[in-house]
């Protein structure tokens, strides 16, 4: 299978959703069909400061997608001071965290990359200041950073970082729209690693309305006839992307391709403001099939905007049908889902979050199975779609997978995501690596190697040089330090357990002088290991209230 020159590779993925600390965690929620939609109880809403008058509504909707410990923040890993801590957005403070745990994910450790790095951030309103922090006063001075505006550049301030640094805000599709300026931004050589994605904090604040967005109780049934609507819900997302030529070149880990993009506006073609339009999303969707010189027959999957409205489901699935009408598919030829369904409307994030599900999707050859759908909408004509009740195995010789989000306001953005195939399998190693781990703390660098060793058991297929390569090529090193002299994957879980595990003596004595000046605080050089970058867990913030 040959890929396109200008096709962009994900590299890297993180974030933290409802239900789901981390993106693997995610994905095994999409599989084991789990609704992430939180129901507060009235002790939960008046600790978050709802009011009696909201409380008494019975419009009121106790129900979201929610992230626990979102007032927490590692302040030091960033050298953040406490009074700063306390007057950044929330939203700044979890865009921040997982912008680091992107790039550890695609081994970048931005000190030392040959490059520019870019941040391009969707976020939504800053309820933290609303709600918390401005006093009511006209006179009371706005917090510095407070607006949307911020996330990219504290990012880019806090982890040094001199690519291009933006706020893309067009609503609920901003972070799809980051990621399409961030691909267009590699193609145009403006930096050469990306980080793109969105961040939304949100409470259950919102009352349901007949047509409007939100559901009476929170679920989000897309597509199907008892849809209403859904909730809103807090959850970031950031994707690592790079030239795909470059990160070949660089042995990182290619998730999937982004093959082609295109962002548009339904203009006046639509009912109203607030209105979607059908020809606008047509057109965005025809327009990334063509950048990505593809037939619509090509696509086997399209991860939908999917808000679950009456109107908006209708079309959604009737643009797309006309996108699609070039190439004449038979019913039930391209699978249709929403990753609302299981976690609510991340509003701003809500693009990045369905990205990823797509690019594990075609990774992994599963379409996941869309929850609440029971019995299909009559005012939606399906045409060649259809909606998966249960995982689907996804046979394919290329899988593709196309991610729509639509923003209120009619900004439209569509991707194209291409699975990339595995390289002939390697022969295991057979020799002695050093398994670098450190932290800002030794409790933080006690975590670090639990967490490693807990991965390295649950993976056991993992190559040890390829740990070996991302531990010493992509990491940062931080004072507090341990490096497991290894073999094999058991000796390395024993090691980083700090269980008896192979003889010390017995491994070559210059990797273990190498090891222990790096303990020491020295930076050796690593004898080479031929790895390729791989995923990790990431660094374990030592989150405190602030």
């Amino acid at each position: 299978m040959s890929l396109p020159e200008d096709a962009i590779a994900v590299v890297g993925m993180a974030g933290r959703f409802p239900g789901a600390p981390d993106v693997p965690s995610l994905w095994r929620n999409l599989l084991d069909g789990v609704d992430a939609v939180h129901d507060y109880t009235e002790a939960e809403l008046r600790a978050l400061g709802v009011g009696e008058r909201l409380l008494a509504d019975p419009a009121h909707v106790r129900a979201g997608g929610r992230l626990p410990d979102v007032s927490a923040f590692d302040a030091d890993f960033f050298g953040v001071t406490a009074d700063e801590a306390a007057a950044m957005d929330p939203q700044q403070r979890i865009f921040l965290e997982q912008s680091w745990a992107a790039l550890e994910d695609a081994g970048c450790d931005p000190a030392a990359f040959d490059g520019l790095v870019g941040v391009f951030s969707g976020a939504s309103v800053n309820r933290h200041f609303l709600y918390r922090q401005f006093t009511g006063d006209p006179d009371e001075p706005l917090v510095p950073g407070f607006a949307p505006d911020y996330a990219a550049a504290q990012v880019a301030y806090r982890l040094g970082l001199t690519g291009p640094a933006m706020a893309v805000q067009t609503a609920c599709s901003s972070s799809l729209t980051a990621v399409c300026v961030a691909a267009q931004h590699l193609l145009d050589y403006r930096c050469d690693l990306a980080l793109a994605g969105g961040v939304s904090v949100t409470e259950p604040r919102f009352l349901h309305t007949s047509g409007g967005l939100v559901s009476p109780d929170g679920r989000c049934r897309a597509f199907d006839s008892a849809g209403r609507g859904g909730a809103y819900g807090s959850g970031v997302a950031v994707l690592a992307l790079k030239r795909l030529q470059d990160a070949v070149e660089s042995r990182d880990r290619v998730l999937a391709v982004l093959r082609g993009w295109a962002v548009g506006n339904d203009g006046a073609r639509r009912a109203g403001f607030a209105a979607p339009g059908l020809d606008g999303q047509a057109s965005v969707v025809a327009e990334a099939l063509a950048d990505a010189d593809l037939a619509p027959g090509a696509i086997g999957f399209v991860e939908a905007h999917g808000s679950g409205t009456a109107v908006g489901d209708a079309i959604e699935v009737a643009a797309l049908v006309q996108a699609f009408s070039g190439d004449p598919l038979p019913p039930g030829a391209v699978a249709l889902g929403s990753i609302k369904t299981n976690i609510g409307n991340l509003d701003a994030a809500a693009g990045a979050a369905a990205l990823i599900k797509a690019v594990l999707a075609v990774r992994h050859g599963v379409i996941p199975a869309n929850l609440h759908f029971e019995r299909a909408d009559p005012d939606v004509e399906f045409g060649p779609f259809y909606v998966p009740v249960k995982n689907v195995a996804w046979e394919a010789e290329t899988r593709r997978a196309g991610v729509s989000s639509f923003g209120l306001g009619g900004t439209n953005a569509h991707v194209i995501v291409e699975q990339v195939a595995d390289g002939p399998p390697r022969p295991a190693s057979t020799g002695w690596r050093v398994l670098p781990v450190s932290a800002r703390t030794p409790e933080a660098l006690r975590q670090a190697r639990m967490r490693l060793a807990d991965h390295l058991e649950a993976a056991p297929r993992t190559g040890l040089d390829d740990v070996a390569h991302t531990l010493t090529a992509g990491r940062r090193a931080f004072a507090h330090r341990a490096a497991i002299v290894c073999r094999d994957l058991p000796g390395a879980v024993a090691g980083l357990r700090g269980l008896p595990c192979d003889a010390p003596e017995e491994a070559p004595e210059g990797l273990t002088r190498a090891a222990e000046a790096w303990v020491a605080g020295d930076e050796p050089a690593w004898p080479p290991a031929d790895g390729r970058v791989v995923s990790l867990p990431a660094y374990p913030f030592q989150r405190q209230e602030v």
